[in-house]
Parts: structure tokens; C-alpha cells; sequence
């Protein structure tokens, strides 16, 4: 039985020569797989075009018992999104949150609060006028409170240090040497003023910038295994200064 589904689309792979399989995180299950039949013909390009990472679509989908790939069929766009793909900067930034995305979500079950930010973020994204250098931040920060690691700002006093580990401030430095130094804890809680409202009123420098982002990476790694290395981050660190 098929039903109507929304889908932000990861990432997708090639399967072999005639098919892909396309890894998207859905508003009905959580993060699904399904088989993407590719082509040289007109229609074929067509579809293989609404898969770009980060595209918000919806098509009916049917799964079933026992197979890990599912199927859809009437797939559509349900945004535009003309100025993620034509615009560098922005493309960029799609493809870092693509990526980070596709290596941190694994669950296959509904959460609708997470479907809702990524898709209202990825539509902020599209029509942000200022402040973009600094939009990959500001969603990292945010995502965190999803994934169960946004920092605890109420433990925060001037002068203490980040405990990594924890999540937490502290008064002193943590043994395990997974931490921020003041200088550096004081600047994490500054970000965590960061909206997508606001964020073009932080005037971050190329070395603050790549600064936060190396850090902000150390932090998701130390917490989820599956991030690893990641590709995109580089383009990011070249592009803005």
C-alpha cells in the first residue's frame, strides 16, 4: 500500500548500471532508502533532477515487510529552491548540511519537530539575503539540541571552561582532556545568541569562522561515531573568509 509521504533527500548512490538508491529522510519513518531507476531519456533527467541533496520533495511511497529498500512512484517538488543551487556560496553550504545530515541521522522512525527544522532551514537558506557565511553554524549549534548535545548555557559563569565530554560548563579543567579553554567557552556561549534571524549581525573573521566549525565538528564526532571525516567542510573553510 502506498501512502503520501515529504522528503528531504541526503544523498544519493549509485546502485549499479541501471538503478541508484536514493537515502532520504522522510516525515512519515525517519530516514528511508529507495531504489531510483536512472536513464538517458528526457523523463529520466528530469527526476534524477529533483535528487539533488537537500531537495524537498513528496511522492507516495510503499515498503515492504523484510526489504530495507523501498519504492515510490509521483514524486515532486515541493520547493523551488533556485537560489541554494545557483548560488556557490549557498550550494556549499547544501552540500556541507547534506552531508552532516546523511552521517547523523540513521533512525527509521518518525520526528517531526527534526523534519520541521531541516526543511524550515533549508527554505531560510534559499531565500537568505545576508549573513550567509554564517549559516552553516548557526544550524550546526541548533541541530545539536536534536541530536541530544546542545551545550547546558545555564552552567555557564565567565572565566570556565567547556567540558566536551558533558556538555556542561565547569570552574576548572576536565581530566579527560575533551574541553575549551575559557577564550574559547566564552566565544561557544556567544554562539549560542546565534539565530537564523540574527546571525548576520556576528562578525566572524575566516580564522574564527574555520576556528568554530573545526570545533563544532570535534564536538559532534566525539558524541556520534558515525560522522567520521567529512568532505565538505574544506569548501566551506576556502570560501569564507
Amino acid at each position: 500500500m502506498y501512502e503520501k509521504t515529504k522528503g528531504i533527500v541526503l544523498h544519493v548512490l549509485k546502485y549499479n548500471d541501471k538503478n541508484s538508491i536514493a537515502h532520504i529522510y522522510t516525515d512519515n519513518h525517519g530516514r528511508m532508502s529507495f531504489l531510483l531507476p536512472q536513464g538517458s531519456s528526457r523523463n529520466a533527467r528530469l527526476r534524477n533532477a529533483m535528487f539533488i541533496p537537500l531537495s524537498l520533495i513528496e511522492f507516495e511511497s510503499r515498503t515492504l515487510p523484510g526489504r530495507d529498500i523501498s519504492t515510490m512512484k509521483d514524486c515532486r517538488k515541493m520547493e523551488r529552491l533556485d537560489n541554494i543551487y545557483s548560488d556557490p556560496m549557498k550550494s556549499a553550504i547544501a552540500m556541507f548540511i547534506s552531508e552532516l545530515l546523511a552521517r547523523s541521522i540513521q533512525e527509521s522512525e518518525r520526528n517531526e519537530p527534526l523534519f520541521k527544522f531541516i526543511s524550515m532551514s533549508i527554505k531560510l537558506l534559499d531565500s537568505l539575503e545576508q549573513g550567509v557565511a554564517n549559516f552553516h553554524i548557526c544550524f550546526l549549534y541548533h541541530f545539536g539540541a536534536f541530536m541530544g548535545i546542545q551545550p547546558d548555557t545555564a552552567t555557564y559563569h565567565d572565566g570556565y571552561w567547556f567540558d566536551m565530554e558533558n556538555g556542561i560548563f565547569t570552574s576548572s579543567c576536565p581530566l579527560h582532556g575533551h574541553m575549551l579553554e575559557p577564550r574559547k567557552a566564552a566565544f561557544m556561549m556567544l554562539l549560542s545568541r546565534m539565530t537564523f534571524s540574527n546571525l548576520h549581525r556576528f562578525k566572524l573573521n575566516r580564522m574564527q569562522r574555520n576556528d568554530i566549525l573545526d570545533t563544532a565538528l570535534a564536538y559532534y564526532k566525539l558524541h556520534n561515531s558515525t560522522i567520521g571525516t567529512m568532505k565538505s567542510p574544506e569548501v566551506l573553510q576556502t570560501l569564507f573568509g
